[in-house]
Parts: structure tokens; C-alpha cells; sequence
């Protein structure tokens, strides 16, 4: 059974490991998966062919036999269900770590997203700044509730599983923003993350595809 996932051809994060195909990587490195990535340009993402895969024209991708998945939250979650080191054994902790799963997407995700549209498309604005400044309070207040949780623990609940992974990949957005400083631990928490090989792994693969592009 042969993994597929799609990616960008040149992904717009330069080489940051922000593209979502990221926490898919990830997701297979934990699990010890081989996959192959197709690469798909930004034309390509919008003809038929990959709109059948993903109607919305997006990527990430999953095929794997019969079946196609998108949306990279229900990607890792199948990966994370399918295969052993995402998700606990104990039917509780394993609810638990999906509802972190999504918290990170539906809660932590989308202020983060906002702030990130908001610089990209809305800098020139008069009204720019003052947005800003409300969507970082936003934030804020979400990472301090984080934080909270968090406390001195390693994890979010117990050992290391897709909830951390979806989480530490959310807030790996915010680096630069100086937001995440304000909270040592949720800094340490995702360093944590950073740290693991099988991030390791993925951010260096999806760094050659952003290289080798660059190159060219």
C-alpha cells in the first residue's frame, strides 16, 4: 500500500514548514510510514485533476488504494487512528487527545490565520494597525488560556500524541510574532516539538522540495 500526499511545487512559507502537508509528514514520520509527494503547482492546484482530489484546490492531498482524503486535520487523524503513536490505547485519553486535535484547528488556528491574511493582504489599510491590535488580543487571550492548561507539563495530556502534534504545528505560525514569548512554557512546549525526530525528518523533506525549487 503506497502513500501519496500532495504538496506545493513552491510552497509559500519559504521553506518554514508551515505548508499543511507538513503536519501530514509528520504525522507519517511519527508512525514510521513511508510516503511518496507529488507536487502540485499553484495552475495545477486549480485544474480538474487535482480538484477531484481536493475541491476546494488545496493541498494537502492522502491517497492510499481506494481511498483519497483532504484536509489535513482528517488526514492525521486517519493516520493517527490507522497506525500506532499518535493516539492512546485508553479510549478516554484517546477522546482527549482528539478533542486537542480540534482545539488546535477550530479554536487556537483560526485568530492565527487571521493575523496572518490580515499582513498579507491588508498591510496597506488605514484601518490596518487597529486590526491588528485587536486580532493579537485575540491571540493572547487564547494562549494564555493555553498556557494555562499547559502549565509545567511535558504534553497536553500525558505522552505525546496528535493533539500535540496539530497544536505545536499551529502555533509554529506564530514564531516572529512575538506573541508565543510572552508564555515560556508554550515556547518550551513547542521547542519540544521542534525537537522530535520525526519532525526533524519531515521539516528537512519538505526543506528540499522548497530548496531544490529555489534552485532552479
Amino acid at each position: 500500500m503506497t502513500i501519496t500526499i500532495t504538496a506545493f511545487e513552491r510552497s509559500p512559507d519559504g521553506g518554514k514548514g508551515l505548508a499543511r502537508d507538513m503536519r501530514v509528514r509528520w504525522a507519517l514520520e511519527e508512525v514510521g510510514q513511508t510516503y511518496e509527494v507529488r507536487l502540485v503547482s499553484f495552475k495545477a492546484m486549480k485544474e480538474p485533476a487535482h480538484l477531484a482530489l481536493q475541491p476546494f484546490g488545496q493541498i494537502p492531498t492522502y491517497e492510499e488504494d481506494n481511498l483519497v482524503l483532504f484536509e489535513s486535520g482528517a488526514i492525521v487523524l486517519h493516520i493517527a487512528e490507522r497506525h500506532a503513536g499518535l493516539l492512546p490505547d485508553d479510549a478516554n485519553a484517546r477522546a482527549r487527545a482528539i478533542t486537542w486535535m480540534f482545539a488546535a484547528l477550530t479554536t487556537m488556528e483560526p485568530p492565527i490565520v487571521d493575523r496572518e491574511v490580515a499582513r498579507y493582504l491588508e498591510g496597506d489599510a488605514s484601518w490596518y494597525e487597529q486590526r491588528l491590535t485587536v486580532i493579537d488580543e485575540r491571540i493572547s487571550k487564547r494562549l494564555s488560556e493555553l498556557s494555562d492548561r499547559l502549565g509545567d507539563a511535558e504534553w497536553l495530556d500525558g505522552l505525546f500524541s496528535a493533539g500535540d502534534l496539530q497544536m505545536v504545528s499551529v502555533l509554529l505560525r506564530l514564531k516572529g510574532s512575538g506573541l508565543l514569548d510572552e508564555y515560556p512554557n508554550l515556547s518550551a512546549y513547542v521547542a519540544r516539538g521542534e525537537a522530535r525526530p520525526a519532525y526533524k525528518r519531515a521539516f528537512d523533506a519538505q526543506l528540499a522540495v522548497f530548496t531544490a525549487a529555489t534552485a532552479e
